[in-house]
């Protein structure tokens, strides 16, 4: 009723999800107070409600004016006195049923449009339930709390984006501690790249290269030919053609199969075994073989009969320590012994040696208990290292990895935990009867648009394309939302936007959001630090969300440069030593 204080003006134009509303000229206040709560009137972003009988229709304003959008200038009849809100719908509420996204009976003109108050957003955004989680309180209402679906926000896929400095960290940890702290059952693996996360959960389970309590371990074996081949030598699939990387994909397939037999997580057929299957071999008798056929000198000039019968060595080497077999000198005139015409490798055997020699790769090729098919541990020690103890999140540091190898890392890791979800789907233990949630920080850097990052990022795509089939989701924490490849922005259900500045990385917010609401995502560059533009599958109406600080936090906030540079920092010749060590070995 117009005579209810919460009464606003009425519709003066109808679109197909856009209104326009005159607001009236007999409000006393442009800032009412109604219920001991202040409102103010023409705020952008803010709520109000049109009531159609037992329906109420929600929107959101985008604008205000003091002219109607579509007026003729020469014949305007209104006062400049006027106010004028654009409105976009969102969704409706029938009778006592919960609010529902989409609008299914639109208004007219001169129906009634009031002030949403607190009372209202309570009805649209509902109460926790058992399905849902905690996200932040409501930009417009501290006493509002904002709920997500959970199985939306995980299984649908999320993003949380945001310029350097806008609060993603801080995000990224309400989100993990709200989804850890209601659900004893939950599982997450945090891919840190930086190594920033450790400290804001004292009680995950960080495991990081180098690390003597918990060591990641990632072996090398566990990659697919494709990955190995690019790894070792720098073969792409595009070299399939050559002799020589089809004898080198024939060498890897031997060497697997003669240890598929003894394996600790079960025998393997032979027969199944694949340049592609991650079973244990030793990378250093890979070299050995390659070096052993280029040096070796025969009895018979003849390649076909050059084999271990005829060969003319001396010492047999070791492969394990890298020193190579040696051979009787083969004589210039065409005499015994002959040079070996086994030459299909020349381009391979360096190029490994100087990978296994490079200490940067020991998380690789010396992965502990991991190591070969002899080790104590195999695969299914691995999986429950990371994703089956009693600790529900995982943080695999990977501040130690080479730049050279992180996106083959982050491939390997992701592709790994896809196909233990994929096999075991039907598991008590894994797979759909407990899912898990992959989340990804700096995901710019591994997961971008570039053909050089191709390996993680076509492992990622296939989580984000096929992984909720198998109970597993994805979280992508990124500050360049435009670097991040467009398959995966297409695939995530929920936006977590912090203040975006660079106009392209807003608009690939506003291209990918599913819902059309650009009047919300407009306000990306005036965002507070901590606050966040929320749309998609697992909120029921985009919101402007504050999200808390966390204590104890991660280790990215920003150095205190004034209080650093009052410092007072005498001369030592002695400073830096230690730093130029680290740069040298790669090591902290």
């Amino acid at each position: 009723m117009k005579t209810e204080i919460t009464y606003l003006g009425h519709i003066i134009r109808v679109d197909s999800g856009t209104i326009e509303v005159e607001v009236s000229n007999d409000i006393p206040s442009a800032a009412p107070i109604i219920n001991g709560r202040l409102y103010k009137i023409g705020q952008i972003g803010t709520f109000i409600k049109i009531p159609i009988g037992n329906i109420t229709i929600y929107g959101i304003v985008s604008s205000v004016s003091n002219t109607p959008s579509k007026s003729d200038e020469i014949n305007l009849k209104y006062s400049f006195g006027s106010r004028f809100l654009t409105v976009q719908l969102v969704g409706e509420k029938i009778g006592e049923d919960d609010f529902e996204k989409g609008v299914g009976t639109y208004p007219t003109i001169n129906d009634e449009v009031h002030i949403v108050i607190e009372k209202d957003l309570f009805d649209i955004y509902g109460k926790k339930d058992s399905g849902s989680i905690e996200i932040g309180k409501h930009s417009s209402s501290e006493n509002l709390s904002v709920y997500a679906d959970l199985h939306k926000l995980v299984l649908r896929h999320c993003a949380i984006l945001g310029s350097t400095g806008s609060g993603k960290s801080n995000t990224t940890v309400s989100i993990l501690k709200a989804i850890l702290g209601d659900y004893h059952g939950s599982r997450v693996i945090l891919v840190d790249p930086h190594g920033e996360y450790g400290s804001a959960f004292p009680d995950a389970k960080v495991l990081k290269i180098n690390e003597e309590a918990n060591p990641l371990f990632i072996p090398f074996w566990l990659m697919s030919f494709d990955e190995l081949a690019y790894f070792l030598v720098g073969a792409k699939p595009t070299d399939d053609q050559k002799p020589d990387y089809r004898l080198f994909r024939d060498l890897v397939t031997k060497l697997k199969k003669e240890n598929c037999t003894h394996l600790k997580s079960g025998i393997v057929n032979p027969d199944f075994v694949t340049a592609d299957s991650p079973i244990p071999f030793s990378a250093r008798k890979l070299w050995f073989e390659m070096n052993w056929l280029l040096n070796a000198t025969f009895d018979t000039a003849n390649k076909d009969d050059q084999t271990k019968a005829t060969v003319r060595e001396i010492t047999a080497g070791d492969a394990e320590t890298i020193v190579p077999a040696t051979f009787t000198p083969y004589p210039t005139n065409n005499t015994a012994p002959f040079k070996s015409k086994h030459i299909e490798f020349y381009n391979y055997e360096k190029k490994i040696l100087s990978r296994l020699r490079d200490s940067r790769f020991d998380f690789l090729f010396n992965p502990g208990d991991y190591k070969d098919s002899s080790s104590p541990k195999d695969l299914h020690n691995l999986l429950n290292e990371w994703i089956g103890s009693d600790k529900k999140l995982s943080i695999l540091d990977l501040s130690g990895v080479p730049y050279e190898v992180l996106d083959i890392t982050v491939g390997l890791i992701t592709r790994f935990i896809y196909d233990s979800m994929f096999w075991g789907r039907h598991e008590t233990y894994t797979g759909k009867n407990r899912p898990l949630l992959l989340a990804y920080e700096e995901a710019h850097t591994y997961l971008n648009k570039n053909d050089n990052n191709s390996y993680s990022k076509e492992a990622v795509e296939k989580v984000f394309k096929e992984g909720r089939k198998f109970g597993l989701g994805a979280l992508v924490i990124s500050q360049r939302p435009s670097e991040i490849s467009e398959t995966i922005l297409a695939q995530v259900g929920t936006f977590i936007a912090l203040r975006l500045t660079n106009s392209g990385d807003q608009s690939i917010v506003k291209s990918s959001a599913p819902d059309n609401l650009n009047s919300l995502i407009d306000l990306l560059p005036s965002l507070r630090t901590g606050e966040a533009i929320i749309v998609g599958e697992a909120i029921k109406i985009p919101s402007r969300v504050r999200l808390k600080l966390n204590v104890p936090r991660p280790t990215s906030d920003d150095p205190k440069l004034v209080e650093k540079w009052l410092e007072a920092h005498p001369e030592n010749q002695e400073n830096y030593k230690v730093v130029v060590t680290r740069i040298r070995q790669q090591k902290f």
